[in-house]
């Protein structure tokens, strides 16, 4: 055994199940009897820790009560290379960040595997990490990355910096996504003050651009994201957690609303396999989140998701400068009517008879 650091172990902790390349969870009862069961998420939680699912293995379960002491065996899935985890049993969370995350992630791992009806999270069980031992067995090399992520995040945060006004902003940090990190389709979403939805404010890669598309708070990975204020990441889809066009069903099933609904249809692809929203936060405000997706499975890694939050989180602190810079340009809030003409984008829908004034 080790001391545990987990942070080189990540890509063994995807979660994949029904399959050779599941982890195994091993516990013993009081008096000393063992139990076995596969486990469709082991979850990185920081380099000491990390929180399995539970979800109905009731011996399993019964014998952490009984003992706090577990071991889990992981496979990372390109190399093949194995590790035993030493556990402790510290805690269990049935709702916030962490717990929502890794609702997403098992929600996408029973669709990709046709059991939705089956696997389905009651809480997240938190350990903590007291050796990790590696595994005789074959290891295969890990492919080389087409783009060093260190690189891509530096040049990325860099051309951000160029921007001085808010909408090329908004546009750049979807271009710098395709150009830095091969991400094709992406958008920005802003959140709304006093409200609890956010608006599609930029989009590449799409055949429409959707800005002005409305998602709720909680609603798919991006509502979720926006209201744990955490990152969401699934690797396989789920139909809840997709978007279609964002639209108050409670209302209308209670008569508030009539008619057939007229929005603003959200941009996404038909058929997403991979998904990952990302608070946009200043100040440890939400501003809004950014979003990426693709038609691949598993496109998106840890690493992925920590060089894509320093994006994020460089651009909060951008659009933060920006706007404090308009405010003192515009202390009265006139300008923007002055200068309509030269440099405020307008945007009218017809489908509502929208009009929309650089994204409001």
């Amino acid at each position: 055994m080790t001391l545990p650091c987990l942070d080189t172990l990540r890509p063994a902790l995807e979660g994949v199940v029904a399959s050779v390349l599941a982890s195994v969870l091993a516990t013993v009862d009081a008096d000393g009897l063992p139990n076995v069961s596969m486990i469709s998420q082991v979850h990185y939680v920081d380099p000491g820790r990390v929180a399995l699912s539970y979800q109905f293995f009731n011996k399993t379960r019964r014998n952490l009560l009984a003992t706090r002491r577990a071991s889990v065996q992981i496979v990372d899935p390109e190399t093949m290379r194995q590790h035993r985890l030493d556990l402790a049993y510290e805690e269990s969370l049935t709702s916030g960040p962490l717990f929502e995350s890794m609702k997403a992630r098992l929600a996408g791992i029973a669709s990709h595997h046709g059991m939705e009806g089956v696997f389905r999270l009651l809480g997240a069980d938190i350990f903590r990490v007291l050796g990790v031992e590696a595994v005789p067995g074959p290891v295969l090399p890990r492919a080389a990355r087409p783009r060093p992520l260190l690189a891509a995040t530096r040049r990325a945060c860099a051309a951000l910096d160029e921007c001085a006004e808010l909408e090329e902003l908004l546009d750049r940090a979807t271009e710098v996504l395709q150009t830095q990190f091969g991400i094709a389709q992406s958008m920005v979403l802003m959140a709304g003050d006093g409200e609890d939805r956010l608006y599609a404010v930029a989009s590449r890669g799409y055949r429409t651009s959707g800005v002005g598309a409305e998602v709720q708070f909680g609603e798919g990975v991006i509502g979720v994201a926006a209201r744990e204020r955490t990152p969401i990441r699934i690797g396989h889809m789920r139909r809840e957690y997709r978007h279609g066009a964002a639209v108050t069903e409670t209302a209308r099933r209670a008569g508030l609303i009539e008619g057939a609904p007229r929005t603003i249809p959200f941009p996404g692809l038909a058929a997403p396999r991979s998904q990952i929203a990302l608070p946009i936060q200043e100040g440890g405000r939400l501003i809004g989140v950014l979003f990426a997706e693709a038609e691949e499975t598993m496109r998106f890694a840890y690493d992925d998701e920590d060089a894509l939050a320093l994006v994020a989180g460089h651009l909060g602190a951008r659009i933060a400068i920006l706007r404090a810079a308009e405010a003192e340009d515009d202390p009265a809030g006139t300008c923007a009517a002055l200068v309509l003409a030269g440099r405020v984008t307008v945007r009218p829908y017809a489908a509502d008879h929208s009009l929309f004034v650089d994204h409001d």
